[in-house]
């Protein structure tokens, strides 16, 4: 979906106004990876959507700072996520978790015999703890990449590095999880 700024919008941007329409189409196109990216870095799916409906009230509510001169859509969205979950976690003063969940369900399907479920509950052990060997900058990263399905200019562009250095921290943290999690006795499914 283009979820483009029209000149239309462009007007209504000057006024300071976001027509419902604006509004719906921003929603239906970025709430489920904004979601996704939230449940990743906090792994706690109700405040997940408490802090997913702060985000759109920000869109709404700064709608008219953004500059498409200064960036895309996209990203500047994505800043105000990244703001929220770091506020979320200073008011919980607690450091950055990661959910285990949308990480496996990227890995493994989904499993329903009770055999299945044990061997995924050992499954997530291994891979959590091959994620703690991360940086939180590293999961970070990985959140923004699997989880929100940022590409990796959008990701620089958050962060002020470069594309290929994104592509490079991307490349060694996936590297180092794939050593970990053989280490810790992870099974690939072939």
């Amino acid at each position: 979906m283009n979820t483009g700024i029209s000149h239309s919008d462009i007007r209504d941007l000057r006024k300071g106004i976001m027509s419902e329409e604006r509004f719906t189409a921003i929603y239906d196109a970025y709430y489920s990876r904004v979601y996704k990216y939230i449940c990743y870095r906090i792994n706690n799916h109700y405040d997940a959507e408490e802090i997913c409906s702060h985000v759109f009230e920000v869109v709404i509510s700064k709608y008219n700072s953004y500059s498409p001169q200064k960036s895309n859509f996209e990203v500047w969205l994505f800043a105000i996520v990244r703001n929220a979950v770091a506020d979320y976690f200073r008011s919980q003063k607690k450091r950055a978790t990661f959910s285990l969940d949308s990480i496996m369900e990227m890995i493994l399907p989904r499993r329903s015999t009770p055999e299945e479920v044990v061997i995924l509950d050992d499954s997530n052990e291994i891979l959590y703890k091959a994620l703690a060997k991360l940086s939180d900058k590293e999961r970070n990263i990985i959140g923004m990449k699997y989880a929100a399905g940022l590409k990796n200019a959008e990701i620089a562009d958050l962060l002020g590095v470069s594309g290929s250095n994104i592509g490079v921290v991307l490349y060694r943290c996936l590297k180092k999880l794939h050593q970990e999690l053989e280490k810790g006795g992870f099974q690939y499914e072939k």
